[in-house]
């Protein structure tokens, strides 16, 4: 079973950096260069149609290498951008002609939007039928699992929880990730097993229970994503590879449909 078997498979979070776009002062690594051209190939490999280009740490507020990304990828790709907390109407209504779904939260590393700032923005991007799109450490889950399951609209949490510490399905704040899935206004993406791993490629052994317990219980719940290029990750993973594990975890021809094609349509509005 292979992605190429469902049609309009779609990677959640890619990112593209192009020559010539300036990093922002507050980038952390000089990303590699992945252009879109790169990412196409990987594209035609893995048998994928759509994707969600969203915005690298290193570009700040500045989305124009995304925005340029997705307008030319055209109507099967949409982008996931970082705003500033006073962004007008009018801004939002731009980014949303530009193919944006989604806004980005990072709370590691890099960031640049802080957890004051998520309702506010989340209640602004709400009747655009956008997400918040959220990465911390999962460990951290139950300090925070009151204000996500509060928060307007619609929530997608990166990378299997990004739990940056050894875990297992029976951890409370797995548990407590479990809830808010189970609140059926998030979604979690199942990538990036390699971002919180210390086994390591290629079973990835310590993420996979959590993986395999995310499609087991929650397939309408979950995304698939490669996080091409994997920035800032050494050695680069090998994205068949990586591709085939998520499907192995998940196991099921018709949950793999909706992971892979279903969920991301519904979400992002292809």
């Amino acid at each position: 079973m292979t992605s190429a078997a469902f049609d309009g498979a779609c990677d959640c979070h890619v990112h593209i950096y192009t020559p010539g776009y300036a990093l922002a002062p507050t980038a952390t690594f000089t990303p590699p260069d992945a252009p879109l051209s790169a990412y196409r190939a990987v594209q035609q490999a893995l048998g994928l149609r759509r994707a969600v280009v969203v915005q690298p740490t290193g570009y700040g507020f500045d989305n124009a290498c995304t925005l340029a990304a997705v307008a030319e990828l055209g109507e099967d790709a949409r982008a996931v951008v970082v705003v500033p907390p006073e962004v007008t109407d009018a801004e939002l209504a731009r980014l949303h002609g530009a193919g944006a779904r989604g806004i980005r939260f990072m709370m590691l590393s890099g960031g640049l939007l802080a957890w004051d700032a998520l309702e506010t923005l989340a209640a602004r991007v709400e009747p655009l039928g956008w997400h918040i799109d959220l990465q911390f450490d999962g460990r951290d889950m139950p300090l925070h699992v009151e204000r996500l399951r509060r928060l307007p609209g619609r929530l997608v949490i990166d990378h299997i929880g990004k739990f940056l510490g050894p875990t297992t399905p029976d951890d409370a704040a797995f548990g407590t990730l479990r809830r808010v899935l189970d609140a059926g206004r998030c979604w979690i993406k199942l990538a990036a097993p390699y971002e919180t791993s210390r086994s390591g490629p290629p079973a990835y052994a310590d993420v996979a229970p959590l993986a395999r317990a995310l499609a087991a219980h929650h397939a309408e719940r979950c995304l698939w994503a490669s996080n091409w290029p994997h920035p800032n990750v050494q050695p680069v993973p090998d994205n068949r590879a990586l591709l085939d594990w998520a499907l192995e975890c998940i196991g099921d021809a018709g949950k793999t449909r909706h992971i892979l094609v279903d969920n991301p349509a519904a979400l992002y509005g292809f």
